[in-house]
C-alpha cells in the first residue's frame, strides 16, 4: 500500500486534541477571560438538557432504559433492526475496542484524519498504513475511513468506499447534519461497522455517549466487551430525549448552516483560504498559520493547528454574536 509517512504515534507519544484549555491558558497567561475555545468540532449551543430523574443517579441503569435509548437511536439513524446498534460511553471507547476484537490484520486508514484510529490499531499489534486514497487500500484486510473526514470534511459516497475482506470501519462522527443518504447506518453493507457520535451535534461531549451499528455477531461481541451498565443512567435519559427531538435538530441544522457561512466570511476577510470542513467546523489554510495561532491565543481564542500540516487551522463555530465579533477583531490587532 502506498502510505503516508508514519508518525511518532507508534512510540506512544502524546497526541494533540482540541479542547484542552488548561495547557493553552498556561501558554498565554495574560489572555483575556473567558476563553473562546474554537479548537473542537462540537456544537457550541448545547441541547437543553432535561434534569435526569433522581433514580437515574441512585441506581444502576435498567435494560428497558437502554432499549428505549437504542430505539431512539434506531429511528434517528434510520436503522431497521435495533439489535444491530450498540450504545457505548462515547465513540472513543469503540475506537479503542475494535482492534481488540479482531485478529492481527493489515489495516489501512484513509487520511490524514483523526489520529486515535491509527494509535488504537497499532497498539494492538496490527500492521497499519495511512493512505490518501481509497484505491490505495485494496490490499488491506481492514479499512478505516472517517466520513465526512476530520479535519478536511472530505465525504466519500458509498460506491467510493472499499470492501475489505475483514471489516470496513466508517466513523460518521460529523454526519448528523448532512443528508440522511450520506450515512451507511440505514443500509449497512456486509463486513461494515458504522460509528455515530452523540456529543458533537448535540453539544454534550461531556455526557460520553456514542453508538456502533454493525452486523449482529460483531454487535454482540462489542456488547460483551463493554459489559453491563456501560452507559450511565443520566446519559440514557438525556440521550433518548435529545434523539427524539426532531424540532430541535431541524432548527439547529438551520442555525449551524448560517453560522458556518458566517465563519467562512470572517476567515476569508482575514486572508485565509477555505479548504473544507463540515457544518460544525471549518478547515482553513494560511501561509502564516503559526503566527495566527499566537495572535489569537493572546486574545484568548484557541484554535486547532496541525504539526504535520503547518499551514492548516481548524476553527469550530463561535457560539454567539459576541464571540464572532471577538474573533473578527482579533485577526486585525
Amino acid at each position: 500500500m502506498n502510505a503516508l509517512p508514519n508518525t511518532a504515534l507508534a512510540l506512544g507519544k502524546r497526541v494533540e486534541h482540541g479542547g484542552d484549555l488548561s495547557a493553552v491558558r498556561a501558554r498565554f497567561p495574560d489572555a483575556p477571560e473567558p476563553w473562546i475555545d474554537l479548537s473542537t468540532g462540537i456544537n457550541p449551543v448545547s441541547y437543553p438538557v432535561p434534569a435526569p430523574s433522581a433514580e437515574a443517579w441512585a441506581r444502576l441503569p435498567e435494560r428497558a432504559e437502554e432499549e428505549a435509548l437504542i430505539a431512539a437511536a434506531a429511528r434517528r439513524y434510520g436503522v431497521s433492526h435495533p439489535a444491530t446498534i450498540v450504545a457505548a460511553p462515547g465513540t472513543q471507547a469503540l475506537i479503542q475496542m475494535l482492534p481488540r476484537v479482531l485478529p492481527p490484520s493489515r489495516v489501512a486508514i484513509i487520511g490524514p484524519t483523526y489520529e486515535e484510529h491509527e494509535i488504537c490499531w497499532r497498539r494492538q499489534g496490527h500492521e497499519v498504513s495511512t493512505v490518501t486514497d481509497p484505491d490505495q487500500a485494496k490490499e488491506a484486510e481492514v479499512v478505516v475511513v472517517v466520513n465526512p473526514d476530520n479535519p478536511t470534511g472530505r465525504l466519500l459516497a458509498a460506491d467510493e468506499l472499499p470492501s475489505p475482506s475483514k471489516l470496513l470501519v466508517v466513523d460518521e462522527a460529523f454526519i448528523d447534519l448532512l443528508a440522511p443518504a450520506s450515512s451507511l447506518a440505514g443500509s449497512l453493507p456486509p463486513r461494515t461497522i458504522v460509528l455515530r457520535s452523540f456529543g458533537k451535534t448535540y453539544g454534550l461531549a461531556g455526557l460520553r455517549l456514542g453508538f456502533a451499528i454493525a452486523g449482529r455477531e460483531l454487535a454482540e461481541r462489542l456488547r460483551g466487551e463493554l459489559g453491563p451498565w456501560a452507559v450511565s443512567g443520566p446519559a440514557l435519559e438525556i440521550g433518548r430525549a435529545a434523539l427524539d427531538d426532531d424540532a430541535w435538530l431541524s432548527a439547529t441544522a438551520e442555525r449551524l448552516t448560517a453560522d458556518r457561512q458566517r465563519l467562512d466570511d470572517v476567515l476569508l476577510e482575514a486572508g485565509c483560504a477555505i479548504k473544507g470542513g463540515t457544518p460544525l467546523f471549518c478547515l482553513a489554510e494560511h501561509s502564516e498559520a503559526p503566527v495566527m495561532v499566537e495572535r489569537l491565543g493572546h486574545h484568548g481564542i484557541h484554535v486547532r493547528s496541525f504539526r504535520q500540516q503547518p499551514t492548516w487551522l481548524r476553527f469550530g463555530l463561535p457560539g454567539s454574536d459576541a464571540a464572532f465579533e471577538r474573533l473578527r477583531t482579533s485577526f486585525n490587532d
